[in-house]
């Protein structure tokens, strides 16, 4: 099937092409050398073709014998077109998938929750699965910005540890419950991590998130109102100040985070993604980044989210890391920062 798609960073349409076979109730989808944005949309419009123009169709085979390259943009169609197989009670299997392939499935865990035809060779060791793993954007293979990381993670476990009695007797004074809070998060290409802060919010806090969701003031796929009542009074001064964060500066220094990048979603969020926004997961979360010195609590719509996690991406350097941290330092305690 021939679907035209138009790229989500370019206004020049591209014809991509996934040939399906039908054999009784089974088709099968041959996918292309490459599964980025703009094969993705192909991708999920294709299968989305089958379910629609054949309901008879028992099994969907998804033939990756020459799929040399998949970022996050086609993991997000692989994901999106399991869950309408699902739901149309069609069997969804993988089959021939290389190792390029498998490498991404590992990393994210999908490996376990796709029917995958084994080939019947040995499973290939952690290290070979690492080497495979694709170079979705520079900034992931740059020694150098992993360097910066550790580095500035390193002063700031320094900075954590010195103020860490004052934080966390006011965290304690102002409201029972742990210094800590740990959230679960989606990394590069999605990959789960724990994130952790500094608790700025009642220990009820995710159990009301539910009550609250009608009063969200942002459009799309993420959550924030004024004045939260979660938000305890200690909790209001951590945030304006971003002191909340500095925990995850571990994070950083595990990897699983930068200093600066994209800001880390929920898996919630992720489940809402349409294909094209998968793409701000083809970088690193940050601790800062384009949204943390672009207002922050001010943005009010996903696609502005969207559209300044692309713009970091497309603007990545060196430099222009280091000129994003510095203006982070700068507004940090900035009343009008956009910080709540």
């Amino acid at each position: 099937m021939a679907t035209k798609v138009q790229g989500f960073m370019t206004s020049q349409p591209k014809e991509v092409n996934f040939p399906v076979m039908f054999s009784n109730d089974t088709a099968i989808v041959q996918v292309s050398a490459r599964l980025s944005v703009l094969e993705a949309v192909a991708f999920k419009q294709t299968c989305q073709e089958i379910t629609r123009a054949n309901p008879d169709t028992k099994q969907i085979i998804i033939d990756f014998h020459q799929t040399t390259f998949m970022d996050s943009s086609g993991l997000g169609a692989l994901v999106s077109n399991l869950k309408i197989a699902q739901e149309t009670n069609i069997e969804f299997i993988l089959r021939n998938v290389t190792p390029q392939v498998m490498s991404v499935l590992n990393l994210t865990g999908l490996d376990k929750v796709f029917s995958i035809e084994s080939r019947g060779e040995m499973p290939p060791q952690k290290s070979q699965f690492e080497e495979q793993l694709p170079t979705t954007h520079p900034s992931v293979r740059s020694w150098m910005k992993r360097f910066i990381d550790v580095v500035g993670s390193l002063v700031g476990l320094v900075i954590t540890g010195i103020l860490f009695i004052p934080i966390a007797a006011a965290i304690r004074l102002n409201s029972p419950g742990p210094i800590f809070f740990s959230q679960i998060r989606c990394g590069w290409m999605g990959k789960r991590f724990q994130i952790w802060k500094f608790r700025s919010m009642y220990i009820d806090a995710e159990a009301r998130k539910a009550e609250l969701e009608k009063q969200n003031q942002v459009q799309g796929a993420f959550f924030k109102i004024d004045n939260d009542p979660r938000v305890t009074k200690v909790g209001r001064f951590l945030r304006r100040t971003s002191l909340d964060e500095l925990p995850q500066f571990l994070n950083v220094l595990k990897g699983e985070m930068s200093l600066v990048g994209t800001r880390p979603p929920t898996p919630d969020e992720v489940e809402r993604y349409e294909v094209p926004e998968w793409q701000r997961l083809d970088v690193k979360p940050g601790m800062t980044g384009e949204w943390q010195v672009n207002g922050r609590s001010t943005v009010r719509k996903f696609e502005d989210v969207i559209r300044l996690d692309l713009q970091y991406q497309k603007n990545w350097s060196l430099m222009y890391d280091l000129k994003l941290i510095f203006k982070t330092v700068a507004i940090l305690f900035n009343k009008n920062s956009g910080a709540v």
